[in-house]
């Protein structure tokens, strides 16, 4: 009966962490690649057509840093949008079976550039690596988020 208990308690946790893991739906500290500051704050959500779309929700202070308003030389339809609310992640798709996601884009509102986008979460669901590229991916850059969840 023990054993019984014991390995339902485990299968759950296990089953219940890989669905968590799965998804990165959430709140997410952007941590800057070079500085290794934090950046911004980003909520992910899961739109109707199963992708991802990450938006700032909050620009995050840093010492010797003046924070830009608008986007920066950004192409339509982010030209001079303000950088708070804007929707920097769109169009992730979730890879079945792994904790990937690909097939995004991801603008940078500081150089108003737009890249393609990948996502890799960690076992335990509490990071996440955006890697953004043009083309190749082995040519990109990658950064760190933490789950603020």
């Amino acid at each position: 009966m023990q054993k019984n208990i014991l390995l339902a308690t485990v299968a759950s946790l296990f089953f219940s962490g890989n669905v968590f893991a799965e998804d990165i739906s959430g709140v997410w500290q952007q941590i800057d690649d070079k500085s290794g500051a934090a950046k911004a704050i980003i909520k992910i959500h899961k739109e109707a057509n199963q992708t991802y779309t990450g938006k700032i929700v909050k620009v995050t202070p840093r010492p010797g840093y003046t924070p830009r308003d608008t986007c920066n030389n950004c192409p339509a339809p982010y030209t001079n949008d303000p950088i708070l609310g804007m929707e920097i992640i769109k169009g992730l798709k979730h890879v079945s079976g792994t904790n990937n996601y690909e097939k995004g884009r991801v603008i940078d509102p500081l150089a108003g550039k737009v890249y393609d986008a990948k996502i890799k979460l960690n076992a335990t669901g509490k990071r996440l690596t955006l890697r953004a590229y043009m083309g190749v991916s082995t040519l990109g850059r990658s950064q760190t988020w933490i789950r603020l969840e």
